[in-house]
């Protein structure tokens, strides 16, 4: 039951709407030239809107669509001159006839060569302003055009002739001799539509946003060279801040007068005539959509009865502002004696929609591989033997936490995986508590209301999770899970963080490892507990925090856990040498003047201290200027002290 993630042409979106409003926007006047724009964030759906428009464009004889895909001509050797002369093969691919109308088909492409010479002799360098050549950059390349003919030049049934017309195009008659040129390409590709008997060509292109910023702005180059082409339209598929910031990056030397966020703006609003923007999904239609995602892997999507609960959701979709939900009872009488086969479905879908739709902000991608990360997991414990332990609402509520509310997530991992029946206590407290907070109210009345809850004394960690509300919000899903052993949840969860590392090793003492990874104040004072380990207690702590620190890759300031280890070393003076071994390993490229400051009161030892000035002496001659300020100046203390 894994969701592919590929455009698709059933629409479980409603966006049947837009391709239908574009549809016939375009074919209103089908002689003018016309560019749209279909704009959305990543994996809002923009490719499966350009295969609807395919499909409504294709039952027209007189219309002809055309796909391109920029990021898939990313690498070769001219974005701008693959989609020219993609969109005049594919003509001549989609239209046989036109084989026989040799003088249209010979001219075109003798344009297109044109384009292309001039373009590998460095004379196609567009300008940020114009989109074309400089009158005077024809000049610079007609020495070479006799070596840079191309091969369908010089094909028998081309001959020489057009090589010579090829020639006399490059020479450099008069300074506006680029532009008329262009112009013949248009007419020449006009004659060629008409030869083809199309009233309309549309060209969709794709993927814009996935392309480094080159190109990008080729490819819309390349759409500009039709703008003013009759009986050609494009629609262009991209994000609008994707295509701003390609603009950005390619034409940095814009003049001070025009501001970089300005211009890159108005390029694509001179170039997208009609923008339309694909709205993120809102709680009602997400809960629709995950339903139908759910229901067509359960069904099959070529199921009949499938496409009558499509068809129903369309119905909601039109006004959902006022539709009724589309719940069980919807969808049992839709599907009727095929309901009990999605019954699991509706109901995973009924529990995580609402927050599936504030976590996502409605992306349709990002809801798919939610839901196959949670498949996958699902999977995953049956095949190592303990599929019966996780419940998939269950591990579907942990994973909203997990993907949209982290911190919140890893309190919960860590306490549940240290506890001795994988429970956490405050949050079985925070899911029966979150009902009864008020905004408005203080935290108090939750439970002082409450007699049986009133000597309740809630932790911090139950404080601070109760006032958030999007934490409040998560504890209401149902069901309840803080009376569960989440340790399964956890282990399947080890793709992101294994929760067990420390556990495994310490037991009851990963919480005293935690408490050292916080902040300095509140581990000075663990000196005294700390004392009362044995000392292989106390090494196992050492090893798992050192590995957190070294773990989270930051050292330009002080990390989090290294006042804890100070303060372990200070309990237990006998990892002295452990402790100068950590900072012996750390790179010195990356260290900030911290590590070398704090350690006079835990570096006793002799052997420790000396091992100590000598890293010391290393970090004054190999190490970013602050380091070697810093351990210059903290050496020549010790010595003098010493």
């Amino acid at each position: 039951m894994i969701l592919t993630d590929n455009e698709t042409k059933v629409d479980q979106l409603n966006y049947e709407a837009i391709a239908t409003t574009i549809v016939e926007l375009l074919r209103q006047r089908p002689d003018q030239p016309m560019t749209i724009g279909v704009h959305g964030d990543w994996g809002a759906g923009k490719s499966s809107v350009l295969e609807m428009i395919d499909a409504k464009i294709g039952t027209d004889e007189k219309a002809l669509c055309l796909k391109f895909n920029g990021w898939r001509f990313q690498g070769f050797e001219d974005a701008k001159i693959a989609l020219i002369e993609g969109i005049v093969t594919g003509l001549l691919e989609k239209r046989p006839l036109l084989t026989k109308a040799t003088q249209e088909v010979k001219e075109v492409f003798k344009r297109i060569d044109w384009l292309k010479v001039a373009k590998k002799a460095g004379g196609l360098a567009l300008t940020a302003h114009t989109g074309i050549p400089m009158p005077g950059q024809i000049g610079d390349i007609v020495h070479v055009v006799q070596a840079l003919i191309p091969d369908s030049l010089k094909k028998e049934k081309v001959g020489e002739e057009p090589a010579k017309d090829l020639k006399g195009l490059l020479k450099p008659k008069s300074p506006k001799r680029t532009p008329k040129e262009i112009e013949e390409f248009r007419k020449a590709f006009d004659n060629l539509l008409t030869a083809a008997g199309i009233d309309q060509l549309v060209v969709l292109i794709d993927d814009l946003d996935r392309c480094l910023p080159d190109t990008a702005i080729e490819t819309l180059e390349a759409v500009r060279l039709f703008v003013f082409t009759s009986r050609t339209a494009f629609v262009v598929a991209a994000d609008e801040a994707m295509i701003e910031y390609a603009v950005r990056k390619h034409f940095p030397d814009l003049p001070d007068t025009t501001g970089p966020m300005t211009y890159s703006r108005n390029y694509l609003e001179k170039l997208i005539q009609v923008p339309f923007r694909i709205p993120a999904l809102g709680d009602i239609e997400t809960r629709i959509y995950v339903t139908l995602l759910l229901a067509g892997t359960a069904l099959g999507e070529d199921d009949p009865a499938f496409n009558e609960l499509i068809a129903a959701a369309r119905e909601r979709l039109k006004r959902p502002w006022t539709s009724a939900p589309f719940d069980s009872t919807t969808v049992k009488g839709v599907l009727s004696n095929k309901y009990e086969a999605v019954q699991n479905e509706l109901f995973l879908s009924e529990q995580i929609g609402p927050t599936l739709a504030s976590g996502t902000n409605g992306n349709p991608r990002q809801i798919k591989r939610f839901l196959n990360a949670m498949i996958l997991r699902h999977r995953t414990a049956h095949a190592r033997g303990f599929g019966d332990e996780v419940r998939l609402p269950v591990l579907a509520k942990l994973m909203l936490a997990e993907r949209f509310l982290p911190q919140f997530f890893d309190q919960i991992g860590a306490a549940a995986a240290t506890a001795a029946d994988g429970k956490c206590p405050d949050l079985a407290h925070l899911e029966t508590l979150s009902p009864h907070v008020k905004a408005d109210s203080p935290l108090d009345n939750a439970w002082s209301d409450d007699p049986k809850r009133s000597t309740f004394q809630p932790t911090n960690r139950l404080r601070e999770w109760l006032s958030s509300p999007v934490i409040r919000s998560w504890a209401e899903v149902q069901p309840a899970v803080g009376e569960l052993d989440l340790r399964p949840y956890l282990f399947v969860a080890k793709d992101r963080k294994d929760y067990f590392g420390a556990a495994t090793v310490l037991g009851h003492l990963a919480n005293v490892a935690e408490k050292l990874l916080g902040p300095k104040i509140a581990v000075q004072g663990m000196e005294s507990t700390l004392r009362k380990l044995a000392f292989a207690e106390a090494a196992q702590i050492f090893e798992v925090v050192r590995g957190r620190i070294v773990g989270g890759d930051s050292f330009e300031k002080e990390p989090p856990g290294t006042a804890g280890l100070a303060v372990l070393v200070r309990a237990h003076p006998d990892l002295q040498a452990s402790l100068v071994d950590f900072l012996e390993n750390l790179p010195a490229q990356r260290l900030g003047p911290w590590v070398c400051n704090g350690w006079d009161a835990v570096i006793k030892d002799p052997t420790a201290g000396q091992r100590f000035d000598r890293l010391l002496g290393k970090w004054t001659k190999d190490g970013p200027v602050m380091l070697k300020t810093a351990a210059s100046g903290v050496l020549k203390t010790r010595q003098r002290v010493n």
